[in-house]
């Protein structure tokens, strides 16, 4: 199985403040890699890093084999990123911000666009500054997904989300996988982590543990995160 995401003794520091430390991560093709971890732990900061948004302070990143400091822009040509805050020009309408999303990556997404929004129930006449937390959430899903990329980097995705719309968001990574898509679930929720993901990891203190399996128990869950 070929690697999409290449991690190896990943450090940066914000000096006083923990940042992470020696991280290395393998995360193969067509894989679902749920990524746990309390508030702090160092998730953002590894995604950040992986997709060249922060300078890193040693160890090496290869995304889709590209390098992640040489290649960044070729890199993000190929992800679908969602970070966890979904902020939009409020004034804009929704079907703008899908079009710009699109026309920034010199793509015609019209199609899977449209596709999209029914799947999720997007009203794309809207205004941003007219939606609640999930109804933005749900746009940014739109933007990170219309352009059907190799890989999708999704930092707390569902949180906002109604229970349905959480279902069919998942149906529609499973499907974009089926097709040879690879994701990266950064995620609260275990119970996320047990019904969908492939493999898994915990973030703790800026250090990553790999898990043996991707079904963890609330017991050991609790674990990884006390100890």
């Amino acid at each position: 199985m070929t690697d999409v995401i290449e991690i190896k003794h990943l450090t940066k520091s914000y000096g006083k403040n923990r940042g992470v430390i020696d991280v290395s991560l393998n995360v193969g093709q067509g894989d679902i890699f749920g990524f746990l971890g309390p508030n702090g732990a160092g998730k953002s900061t590894t995604i950040r890093s992986m997709l060249g948004f922060l300078k890193i302070d040693s160890g090496s990143i290869k995304i889709l084999g590209m390098d992640s400091v040489t290649e960044h822009e070729k890199i993000l040509k190929e992800v679908g990123y969602m970070p966890s805050e979904a902020w939009f020009y409020p004034s804009m309408r929704v079907s703008e911000v899908i079009k710009y999303a699109a026309d920034v990556r010199g793509l015609d997404c019209a199609k899977e666009a449209e596709k999209l929004c029914e799947r999720l129930k997007v009203d794309t006449h809207k205004k941003i500054k007219e939606l609640s937390l999930g109804n933005r959430k749900k746009v940014s899903i739109v933007c990170a997904m219309q352009h059907r990329p190799k890989l999708f980097v999704f930092d707390e995705p569902t949180s906002g989300l109604d229970p349905l719309m959480q279902k069919h968001f998942f149906e529609l990574i499973n499907e974009y996988v089926d097709e040879g898509a690879t994701c990266l679930l950064s995620t609260h929720v275990l119970s996320e982590v047990n019904k969908y993901c492939k493999n898994a990891a915990i973030m703790r203190e800026g250090r990553l543990t790999m898990l043996e399996s991707a079904t963890i128990d609330d017991d050991t869950f609790i674990k990884f995160y006390e100890d």
